[in-house]
């Protein structure tokens, strides 16, 4: 049989700016109407302007953050969430103009 499902709402800001060379936070912050399990895991995933092409930066997953060894992002991001409090969010350091893109936020709460 199938195990039911209940949906996690995520919610982020729709724009956010900043100038190059600062610090910008991407906030994501999700309610579920069951308990956070150990096993929830939060991705991020960035499309640049103009690209087809969508890449995985940054997973939460097992109590411990993983920034993707990938991308630009890799040396100037840090986690800054706390999933016990419904908060997934990431900082990104030192803004490049190619930094300029859409940035999801993934949440997944099994079982």
């Amino acid at each position: 049989g199938l195990s039911p499902v209940s949906p996690i709402h995520v919610y982020t800001q729709r724009e956010v700016y900043g100038t190059v060379g600062s610090r910008v936070t991407l906030s994501c912050s999700f309610w579920s109407s069951e308990w956070i399990s150990d096993d929830i895991s939060i991705s991020w995933h960035f499309q640049a302007d103009g690209s087809r092409d969508t890449i995985s930066i940054f997973h939460y997953a097992q109590g411990q953050p993983y920034i993707d060894d990938v991308g630009s992002f890799k040396e100037r991001m840090e986690w800054a969430g706390n999933p016990r409090r419904r908060d997934g969010s990431i900082v990104i350091h030192s803004l490049e103009p190619t930094d300029n893109g859409t940035f999801t936020c993934d949440v997944k709460n099994p079982p």
